[in-house]
């Protein structure tokens, strides 16, 4: 990977996405494992603006686990924030609690250096069109139900719940997004069903053709897994929080029309267009109100989504 490979892709991510300007403060945060990423968009936004800070820090354990205490307020108190991690800073209080005092920002977990140039490398204003025709379709609708050849059969109510758009557009005051971007999603109230992840889901990353996990729900949380390796991550959060850590915590609907392929990163195949994803443990930070060390998505291939019974029209790669 080239120095003016992860420049162009870092420019995308600082100047389309974020739209910093010389009159603000810009602080990215990264760890030993994702600097070269960091240091690519430090180098852009400091060519933006003097304002700028690289902050580095050991990777954290788990997705969801909060970052070092200066490294919060150093978030809270800038105008953007990028955050390349191994370990998702997404569903931390520390990127909540930052754009609560109004930082606009973007975190890249888990993100590696092709990832970084794939998803970069996108027409954000089309995926963000994407984005709008899906919400029109699914906003209202009390009830959501997502099935597949693979056995998906899963019921969501959102109830008061908004639906959120992930466009990778940041440039409003308190704005958040995944880079890369593009998904639709809403943290339900209740959900009940079966859910069969036949695509990419840590600690797997992506499943070998016929793997497949498959999750029981029951009033909101997860009662059967058929993987040992998923079911002790979550036993792992239990210890800390109880049954939250089993919270049906995500539905989401990826809107990425670039990504035509799944390639094994969580970060990349959960916005690959025509796909849904559904998460597990924390959602505190997309609209829910359970508090959990962990957030798990699995990436469902092939599905079809009902609003209140009406087929929604997915967006897919051409």
């Amino acid at each position: 990977m080239t120095d003016a490979e992860l420049r162009a892709a870092a420019e995308t991510a600082v100047v389309q996405c974020m739209n910093l300007a010389p009159d603000e403060s810009c602080v990215v945060v990264t760890d030993d494992k994702r600097l070269a990423i960091g240091e690519a968009l430090y180098d852009v936004a400091s060519e933006v603006t003097d304002d700028t800070t690289l902050l580095r820090y050991p990777p954290g354990d788990q997705h969801g686990a909060e970052p070092p205490a200066a490294v919060a307020v150093a978030m809270a108190e800038a105008d953007v924030f990028l955050a390349p991690t191994t370990k998702s800073l997404s569903h931390t209080r520390a990127r909540g609690d930052a754009c609560d005092a109004g930082a606009r920002g973007a975190t890249l977990p888990g993100i590696t250096e092709d990832v970084f140039l794939t998803g970069l490398d996108a027409d954000y204003d089309t995926i963000s069109q994407h984005c709008l025709d899906v919400l029109k379709q699914v906003t209202e609708a009390e009830e959501i139900r997502v099935t597949t050849p693979s056995g998906t059969d899963i019921t969501f109510e959102p109830g008061s719940r908004d639906w959120l758009a992930d466009t990778g557009i940041v440039h409003e005051a308190g704005g958040f997004s995944n880079l890369p971007a593009g998904e639709v999603f809403v943290s339900p109230e209740n959900a009940n069903g079966t859910y069969v992840v036949d695509g990419t889901m840590m600690p797997h990353a992506l499943l070998e053709e016929g793997q497949e996990l498959r999750f029981e729900v029951e009033d909101g949380y997860v009662t059967e897994i058929s993987d040992d390796d998923v079911r002790k991550q979550i036993e792992a959060g239990a210890e800390e929080v109880g049954r939250d850590a089993y919270n049906l915590a995500e539905l989401g609907i990826g809107t990425n029309v670039g990504v035509d392929e799944l390639v094994g990163s969580v970060l990349l195949d959960e916005k690959a267009a025509g796909t849904v994803h559904i998460a597990i443990g924390d959602d505190a930070g997309i609209g829910g109100d359970t508090d959990a060390p962990l957030h798990l998505d699995g990436i469902i291939r092939e599905p079809t989504v009902y609003a209140d019974g009406a087929v929604v029209d997915l967006p897919s790669v051409e």
